[in-house]
């Protein structure tokens, strides 16, 4: 079997076998009539490197710590514009918080969304009390809290105050009664927590590495006063608002769409929240090919799970790629500098082999948020791909299929975990 150089290439970055990948490849080309798809990605791949490190002065036969160093100089220079830009706010402060929520929401313009009721939320936390929470606040009891507290500042607390054993053991349990008439439509709302959370949320954020989290059965999207102090932040907080504020109405969808199988309905969605993946190899037809959906990050418990080699398309890595082409409004928002933020734009599956200092190829990956991930876990190069990989395994399937199809394949497998083509 001949294997052409553009499936050798992206086949090493992926770390797929490149004979399995070929089939699949095949497979695609047969049902699109589309032939040079591999040639158009290697060919696009190039011209966006190449254009991105000349604009900031680096020649494409630098090392790869000479671009990697390059592309870290770019997120911090970013970073400090955009804390210019927004007058040296002080983000330990819930109103400077607020502001950046405020400025992501208009810019995404989310829909409105089918989220749990209000009541169902206060009712969960009078029947499972939040021991921790209700101790910080000073109260005896859930009906006093609830008459004086914001219940999307309560539920978001949760996930920074209560432990994570008491929260799946106890709390997410009730979730498991739900029905379709505990939902209604609501705005998707963004939330700044008090800065009286400022020491439970330092440690969240020296946990998590970012101080922004969401809820999806809620629909907010909530900010902590509270930041590590290193370069890069900002700018990642930014990115990561705007994908939830993606994330979440996509969510919103598919609790729709539960009601359909309205017997299964608290069973598939506590598997949504869970992030459920396909536990067991797909198998296909004869002559078609099996694609997983992975709705979550597995390189962050297992870089070598086997899930991440399997032909696969992932539902967040199309949000970060919204969130990094809506970056460049919050340039023209703030201070014109959207010419800066739109390097990033189209970046998310880019990347290639450079030199390191013993002449041996290293895989760089220009992705924003592997590089400011790279950043703010102390610049351990070539720690932080797998954003990378999994836009290039969206980019793969978009390119043969479009866009549009690669989100619905998505949405409408995903509590499967595979399909067919």
């Amino acid at each position: 079997m001949e294997i052409p150089p553009e499936l050798n290439k992206i086949s090493a970055i992926l770390r797929a076998d490149k004979r399995e990948l070929k089939s699949v490849i095949d497979r695609l080309a047969s049902l699109t009539g589309k032939t040079d798809v591999l040639q158009k990605i290697t060919a696009e791949n190039d011209d966006l490197m190449i254009n991105r490190l000349f604009s900031i002065g680096v020649p494409r036969e630098s090392s790869a710590k000479e671009v990697y160093e390059a592309l870290i100089s770019k997120i911090e220079a970013d970073d400090y514009q955009i804390f210019k830009a927004l007058d040296e706010p002080n983000f330990r402060n819930s109103a400077a918080c607020e502001h950046v929520g405020d400025i992501a929401k208009k810019i995404v313009n989310p829909p409105s969304g089918y989220f749990l009721k209000l009541s169902k939320a206060e009712e969960f936390l009078a029947k499972e009390p939040p021991q921790q929470i209700l101790k910080c606040l000073g109260y005896d009891s859930v009906r006093t809290m609830l008459a004086h507290e914001d219940i999307f500042e309560i539920m978001s607390a949760l996930r920074v105050v209560e432990g994570s054993d008491w929260l799946n053991e106890v709390f997410f349990k009730q979730y498991e009664s739900l029905s379709p008439d505990d939902f209604e439509e609501r705005e998707i709302k963004v939330k700044a927590l008090s800065e009286r959370w400022s020491k439970e949320s330092a440690r969240f954020v020296v946990k998590k590495k970012h101080n922004i989290s969401h809820l999806k059965e809620l629909g907010v999207v909530f900010v902590m006063p509270a930041l590590l102090g290193i370069s890069g932040e900002l700018l990642r907080m930014f990115a990561l608002m705007l994908h939830y504020l993606y994330e979440v109405p996509f969510y919103s969808d598919l609790f729709r769409l539960l009601h359909q199988d309205e017997k299964n309905f608290s069973r598939n969605f506590v598997s949504l929240l869970r992030g459920d993946v396909c536990e067991h190899l797909p198998e296909a037809k004869p002559g078609h090919s099996a694609w997983l959906v992975v709705q979550r990050y597995l390189a962050k418990d297992d870089e070598n799970d086997w899930r991440l080699f399997f032909p696969h398309v992932n539902p967040e890595a199309i949000h970060w790629a919204k969130a990094e082409r809506n970056l460049a409004q919050i340039g023209m928002r703030l201070n014109g500098f959207a010419r800066d933020l739109l390097f990033w734009d189209n970046l998310g599956w880019v990347g290639d082999y450079f030199k390191d200092e013993t002449g041996a190829p290293l895989l760089v990956s220009f992705n924003l948020v592997d590089t400011v991930m790279s950043l703010v876990k102390q610049k351990e190069m070539s720690k932080y791909l797998y954003h990378h990989q999994e836009a290039l395994w969206n980019k793969l399937f978009a390119e043969y299929m479009g866009e549009a199809e690669l989100e619905r394949y998505c949405r409408d497998n995903l509590l499967k975990g595979y399909f067919e083509l």
